[in-house]
């Protein structure tokens, strides 16, 4: 017998450090779009773990640019700091099966010690988003040393140790890893490469989780079965199939849409300082105009 088709679930994720700007209506309208065509479900989830950066009158301004856009979703919204002990207890399964190390090493360290390398910073290697990988400090050090620094306390990030995480996930999943990717109209199998991204952070002494950890034990608590998200984020998707392997979670498919841009061609970014569209309908532009404004397939690119 077949198994029974699972119903379409999607979700839009965005972090309250900043107003939504063109970027996150299209990729919201492109959630919401795809969930009313497959006769499944939009949801909203706030990303909120970076406590030091999200501010409540973000969060409202979400509620209020989204439903200026005319979208629905069920309640209540998952927020991601409620659930802080929920991702610990994931951190705590990798740490038992020694798959992740703390790190006490600074960014400062880190430079210093790449650029001592052989050919130095310029000839490291970097990770698919441009950051310089992770040259291993403080990965090898002995349990005496490590649980001496522990002692001591300061400041530490959990990194995963990838070559053991890899290992480990394909041997639960009986061989190497892919991921289904959705954006070309048919589905891609495309194979996981996450050691190009090296020891990556899971977490941080004071902030148990990060963007990688608490997105896949989040898509899995909320039965997403397929992830709507920016094309900058496929190469995190390398990563998240190795952690959905280790934690026993299910696998989504993934469409990653392409990116607004401004007219020189750089993507948009609250980090960049792109204004939130609230601006524009604050300005008298209606709901239509700025969708009309966004590229294709949501609108037709027309000038505001």
């Amino acid at each position: 017998m077949m198994e029974k088709q699972k119903k379409f679930v999607t979700r839009f994720a965005p972090s309250p450090n900043g107003w939504l700007h063109l970027g996150h209506a299209y990729s919201a309208l492109y959630a919401a779009r795809q969930a009313a065509a497959h006769d499944g479900v939009f949801l909203l989830r706030i990303e909120d773990i970076d406590t030091g950066r999200a501010r409540a009158h973000f969060v409202d301004g979400i509620y209020q640019d989204l439903d200026w856009l005319g979208l629905t979703w069920p309640e209540p919204v998952l927020m991601q700091s409620t659930r802080f002990d929920t991702y610990q207890g994931a951190l705590g399964n990798l740490r038992d099966r020694d798959l992740v190390y703390p790190c006490w090493a600074s960014r400062a360290e880190i430079a210093a010690e790449i650029q001592a390398m052989p050919g130095g910073a310029e000839n490291w290697p970097r990770d698919p988003d441009g950051a310089p990988v992770y040259p291993g400090i403080y990965r090898d050090i002995n349990t005496q040393q490590r649980q001496s620094l522990m002692w001591r306390g300061g400041s530490y990030a959990w990194r995963l140790r990838m070559d053991r995480a890899i290992a480990e996930a394909e041997k639960l999943n009986g061989g190497p890893l892919f991921f289904t990717e959705l954006s070309d109209g048919t589905p891609q199998q495309v194979a996981v490469e996450a050691q190009l991204f090296g020891d990556v952070v899971l977490a941080r002494k004071d902030v148990p989780t990060s963007y990688h950890l608490s997105v896949v034990i989040d898509d899995a608590e909320q039965n997403i079965t397929h992830v709507t998200r920016g094309r900058d984020l496929i190469a995190a998707t390398h990563i998240h199939r190795v952690l959905q392997l280790l934690l026993d979670l299910p696998e989504p498919h993934y469409f990653h849409h392409g990116l607004v841009r401004d007219i020189s061609g750089r993507r948009l970014s609250k980090q960049a300082g792109d204004a939130g569209f609230r601006g524009l309908r604050q300005d008298g532009y209606s709901r239509e105009n700025v969708i009309a404004s966004l590229p294709a397939p949501i609108g037709s690119g027309a000038p505001l």
